[in-house]
C-alpha cells in the first residue's frame, strides 16, 4: 500500500506533543511513542503517532507468533502495537490462571492509515494514498488543539500483595534458588483501584513529567490503554543487526551532587547488581544466538551506568547479526519474554512466577513498538507502566526486582516502592 509524505515547520515541540496527542484521542486505535530528548546511540525517532487501523491483528496467545508472522509478512508496511508476557504460553508449555482485572487481548497489531513523525522543528505526515487529502486539514486541527493542564486524578491505590504476603512469596523464591531450580527471578507485585474514571492522555503526560524516559508511550487499543515510563529497550532491529539492553540494577538520585555521584558508583561497584546484570547478559546471548550469525553475538557494554530523573538503572547492551532470510518476527518469538523480566534459567523462572505471584502480568513485562516496512522493529518493556480498562473502571500498575541468592526482602520490598512511587503519584494526586 503506498504512503504520501508531507512535512510542515512547527515551533514548540514539546507543545507540539501533546497537542497531537489530545487530538488524537478521537481514534479507536492509537501508538504514541517518545524518547523524550534522549539521543542514544540506537535511537531513531524523537516521536511517532500512529493511529487509525486501516487493518488489524487482535488475538489471544494460542499460535500468536504465528498468526503475527502471517500478518507482518502479508502487510509489510508499518505495524503497531504491542506484544503480552502471556504470549510465553504460546512460546513454551506455560498457562496463566492468576487474576486479571484488566483483560488485555495477548497480541494487538494495527496497519495505521495515518502516521506522524516529530522532529525539532517539523512534523512529517505519512498517509495511505487513501488519506492524502486529510492531511492539511488534520494538521490545521492539530495546530488549533487547546491542551488540558489542569487534571488531577484523585484515585485511592490499594496493594494487591502486603509486606507479609510479599516476604511469604520471596522465601518460596529463595528455597528454589537454594535448591537449584533457578539463579534468578523477578518478583512483581500488583497496586490497583477499581470503578475509576481518568483522562488517559492527561495520566501519560503527568507520569512522563516525572521520569522523562526514553521510551515512554501512550497507547490505546479501544477500552484499552497503556500509559508508560519505560527506560527500558527490549530488542530492536535495523538492517541485519538486533540490539538488546536490558536493564538489571536501580539505586535512587541524590539530593546533591556529590551524593549522586556516591549513589551512581556504589551502584556500579554492587556485587549483588552486577551479578544479576550478568546473569540477564547471559541469558540474552543464549537467546540472541538462536537466530544469530554464528560469532556474532557480542556484548557491546556491560555494567553501563545510566540516570534517569528518578532513578540510575545499570544497563548492559548486547547484539548480533541475523541472516536476510529470517522473518523478524522469529528474531522476537526466540527471545521472548525478555530475560530481564523472567529471570535464568528462563523456563523454569516463569513456572515459579506464575506459582508466587497473585496477578496475571498481562501487558504488564511485555513489549510495545513497531515494525516498520523493511522488516527491522523496535520494542520497549513494558514496565513503570499504568494500565486502564475503560469500561470496567479498573486501573493497575506492577513493579518488581531480580530476586537472587543475595537478595533479602526488605530490600527488595523497597525497590518495587521505589519504582511505584511516581506511577503512584500520578493516581493518587487530587
Amino acid at each position: 500500500m503506498k504512503r504520501v509524505s508531507q512535512k510542515y515547520a512547527i515551533g514548540d515541540l514539546q507543545h507540539t506533543k501533546k497537542q497531537l496527542l489530545q487530538w488524537a484521542q478521537q481514534f479507536r486505535e492509537v501508538v504514541f511513542l517518545d524518547s523524550n530528548l534522549h539521543k542514544a546511540r540506537y535511537s531513531s525517532y524523537e516521536a511517532v503517532l500512529a493511529f487509525d487501523a486501516f487493518t488489524l491483528l487482535q488475538t489471544d496467545y494460542e499460535d500468536g507468533f504465528d498468526k503475527l508472522t502471517a500478518y507482518q509478512s502479508h502487510t509489510r508496511d508499518w505495524l503497531f502495537g504491542y506484544l503480552g508476557y502471556d504470549l510465553k504460553n504460546d512460546v513454551e508449555k506455560l498457562s496463566s490462571e492468576n487474576f486479571d482485572g484488566l483483560h488485555f487481548p495477548d497480541l494487538f497489531f494495527f496497519q495505521p492509515k495515518k502516521i506522524i513523525f516529530l522532529e525539532e522543528g517539523t512534523l512529517c505526515f505519512e498517509y495511505l494514498s487513501m488519506c492524502e487529502d486529510e492531511i492539511l486539514s488534520d494538521f490545521a486541527e492539530i495546530m488549533a488543539t487547546n491542551i488540558n493542564e489542569s487534571y488531577k486524578a484523585g484515585l485511592k491505590i490499594r496493594d494487591r500483595v502486603s509486606f507479609e504476603d510479599y516476604t511469604k512469596g520471596f522465601r518460596t523464591m529463595m528455597d528454589h534458588i537454594k535448591r537449584g531450580d533457578i539463579y534468578e527471578a523477578n518478583y512483581c507485585i500488583e497496586f490497583f483501584a477499581e470503578e475509576a474514571e481518568i483522562e488517559p492522555d492527561a495520566v501519560y503526560w503527568k507520569l512522563n513529567a516525572i521520569s522523562e524516559p526514553p521510551f515512554a508511550t501512550f497507547a490505546k487499543f479501544n477500552q484499552h490503554y497503556l500509559m508508560s515510563a519505560s527506560p527500558e529497550r527490549y530488542l530492536k532491529k535495523t538492517g541485519n543487526k538486533v540490539i538488546s539492553q536490558p536493564i538489571k540494577g536501580t539505586a535512587k538520585r541524590g539530593t546533591t551532587q556529590n551524593e549522586d555521584e556516591k549513589l551512581k558508583e556504589e551502584l556500579f561497584l554492587n556485587e549483588k547488581e552486577r551479578s544479576e546484570n550478568v546473569m540477564i547478559v547471559d541469558l540474552v546471548r543464549n537467546d540472541l544466538s538462536r537466530t544469530a550469525v554464528k560469532a556474532s553475538v557480542e556484548v557491546e557494554e556491560l555494567f553501563g551506568v545510566y540516570s534517569f530523573k528518578q532513578v540510575h538503572q545499570m544497563i548492559s547492551t548486547v547484539v548480533s547479526a541475523v541472516p536476510e532470510s529470517i522473518n523478524p518476527v522469529e528474531v522476537i518469538r526466540s527471545t521472548f519474554p525478555m530475560g530481564s523480566m523472567t529471570g535464568a534459567p528462563k523456563h523454569s523462572a516463569m513456572q515459579i512466577i506464575e506459582k508466587v505471584e497473585k496477578t496475571k502480568r498481562g501487558l504488564y513485562s511485555g513489549a510495545v513498538g513497531y515494525f516498520t516496512p523493511q522488516d527491522d522493529f523496535d520494542f520497549n518493556v513494558i514496565i513503570r507502566s499504568i494500565l486502564y480498562h475503560k469500561v470496567s473502571g479498573y486501573v493497575s500498575f506492577s513493579v518488581g526486582s531480580a530476586i537472587t541468592i543475595n537478595a533479602n526482602e526488605e530490600d527488595e520490598y523497597h525497590e518495587c516502592l521505589l519504582k511505584a512511587a511516581a506511577m503512584k503519584k500520578v493516581l493518587e494526586e487530587c
